[in-house]
């Protein structure tokens, strides 16, 4: 069960298989029957791919563990292959003649299912909509299987939960390699800035080369702690694919020593293509990334909370108390006048590690006053936000909470009058109405602000709208209050 006993010595431990990790991409013209030539132009990434296949074969792995963001994705669940095998084939990429075919690690999927079960972490082998394997595993497995095809393989697929879960899951599965005793490879299927030139199939944006010049220094490195730092706009704005896939991978080499190599970067097509790899070479308890992370996440917090004015306050506790109780808060004595007297719009947000875990609000008031109005979004925020799971108690520390006190609307006849960091934006048509708070992360246009508003209210985005307007009061934390 993955465990060695020292010659004369009582004392069992237990050990780590894993002997090595890629960061590979998966673009289908390098393969040569689908580039057709076109792969030459990016030579440096084929010649690399190939170094990193022959190590691969070298090590002859029992287990190849693949992540893949092309493989079934859910918001809520990571899904695992299940099943004996699968095949796929490059028909849609006009290569028939390619096809593959894989075995699965049958025994490790079963053992990594039953430590999610046990820990109640959503991964597992339901929702298999579609058996076949997808491009993001057959580009690097096309490479290995040229040098080396006795192994089993392991397929994930990622999620839209959070970073941190992403690496609790590489947690997971370094430990079912531990108790399986398999000699295992793993591979973080991935590309990176799909938006590096105005000719490349995305277009261009600043955030693209950004993005791509901090990852491979992070990646080159090896330095997995800051995986978490990247902010969630400017990973959406560079159009990235693999950033979870990586950041699974660096939680299988939790506490691990690695010996890092870069071994090549190009983005000849606007799209980055990224090729690193990672040793095991001992164990290093300091390379605990998820640990301290949440660990500088939580003195942050506690300093913002220390700040939070009485908006924020009564938020929490309402959130607070509905998670761990189901019961709803009374409104407190001892709140700031206006919260008893005045009416308004009220939408209460959530954060967790950067990324949004929920927002519910009301245009207009509902109920009898503000701190009732806060209330009843922030239980809905945190249980009612049909995008996520409610909220578990065991996030409770790592939340950051804003609540914006909408004011009056007022009817424009032109976007030229709105101002994405002043004004939040309602559109209508009909009886479809969407609302956006101004001053939002990622939004730094008129036009993206339009587009969401509608988007979130069902409306097409050729579609005219009549257009209004408001301005907020933002409280999040006393340093941090916009008026």
């Amino acid at each position: 069960m993955g465990i060695e006993q020292r010659k004369g010595d009582s004392t069992w431990r237990r050990i780590t298989l894993i002997k090595a990790a890629f960061m590979l991409p998966h673009p289908p013209i390098i393969i040569p029957e689908i580039g057709r030539g076109e792969e030459k132009k990016v030579q440096k990434t084929v010649e690399a791919y190939h170094a990193a296949a022959r190590q691969i074969a070298d090590l002859k792995p029992e287990t190849v563990l693949l992540m893949s963001p092309h493989q079934i994705l859910y918001s809520d669940y990571f899904h695992i292959s299940p099943g004996q095998s699968a095949s796929g084939g490059y028909a849609q990429f006009r290569a028939p003649q390619v096809q593959m075919q894989v075995r699965y690690d049958t025994e490790f999927v079963e053992q990594l299912c039953k430590l999610a079960d046990a820990a109640d972490f959503p991964a597992g082998t339901k929702g298999e909509r579609d058996k076949r394997l997808d491009h993001g595993t057959m580009v690097p497995l096309y490479f290995v299987n040229q040098y080396f095809k006795e192994y089993r393989l392991v397929r994930i697929g990622l999620s839209g939960l959070s970073l941190k879960m992403h690496y609790q899951l590489g947690q997971y599965i370094q430990e079912t390699d531990r108790l399986l005793n398999r000699t295992t490879v793993l591979i973080a299927s991935g590309d990176l800035s799909h938006r590096l030139k105005e000719d490349g199939p995305y277009g261009y944006r600043k955030e693209g080369p950004e993005y791509d010049s901090r990852i491979m220094e992070v990646m080159g490195t090896a330095d997995f702690g800051r995986l978490f730092q990247f902010p969630e706009d400017l990973c959406e704005q560079a159009g990235e694919c693999g950033h979870r896939s990586f950041t699974m991978m660096a939680g299988a080499l939790d506490k691990q020593k690695v010996e890092a190599a870069l071994l090549s970067y190009e983005g000849v097509f606007g799209v980055g293509y990224g090729i690193c790899t990672y040793t095991v070479c001992g164990s290093d308890a300091g390379r605990n990334f998820k640990e301290q992370f949440e660990k500088e996440e939580r003195a942050k917090i506690a300093e913002q909370r220390a700040q939070e004015d009485a908006y924020v306050q009564l938020a929490r506790k309402t959130i607070e108390t509905y998670v761990r109780t189901g019961e709803k808060t009374a409104v407190p004595d001892g709140l700031p006048e206006e919260l008893y007297s005045q009416r308004a719009g009220v939408f209460v947000s959530v954060k967790e590690n950067g990324s949004l875990r929920g927002c519910i609000g009301t245009i207009c008031a509902v109920q009898t006053c503000v701190a009732e109005e806060i209330i009843e979004n922030a239980i809905s925020a945190a249980s009612r936000d049909p995008r996520f799971l409610p909220i578990r108690q065991e996030e409770l520390d790592e939340l950051v909470i804003s609540v914006d006190v909408l004011g009056d609307t007022e009817e424009i006849d032109s976007p030229d009058k709105l101002d994405v960091r002043r004004y939040g934006v309602i559109v209508t048509k009909g009886h479809k109405r969407g609302l956006l708070l101004p001053n939002l992360d990622g939004v730094d246009t008129v036009e993206e602000q339009i587009a969401i508003a509608k988007r979130k209210a069902g409306i097409g985005g050729n579609e005219e709208v009549t257009l209004e307007r408001f301005e907020v009061i933002r409280h999040y934390y006393t340093g941090g209050r916009k008026d």
